[in-house]
């Protein structure tokens, strides 16, 4: 059982990297910053935050002004997930 609390941890934690590096990188570029397109890691990283965020943005609209809230509840979605799987 430690090793699947240990492994869903660490799972959770990559998510919570990928959201945070998918925020960097739209801020990067709405800064109007090259970043490549093509570049596999950056596509890995938004392809796996998309996973988490785009549920929610479908379910919840972006606010006036562009605003997008869907990572904020992403993350905290799964700092609760985190703290379940810490219980087990």
């Amino acid at each position: 059982m430690p090793l699947v609390k240990m492994v869903l941890q660490i799972a959770v934690m990559a998510m919570m990297w990928a959201i945070f590096g998918g925020v960097v990188i739209s801020w990067l570029r709405a800064a109007r910053v090259k970043v490549p397109y093509g570049n596999p890691f950056i596509r890995v990283i938004e392809e796996a935050a998309d996973l988490m965020l785009r549920p929610i943005r479908r379910n919840i609209p972006a606010s006036g002004g562009g605003l997008d809230f869907s990572p904020m509840i992403a993350i905290l979605i799964l700092y609760m997930l985190q703290a379940v799987i810490a219980r087990l």
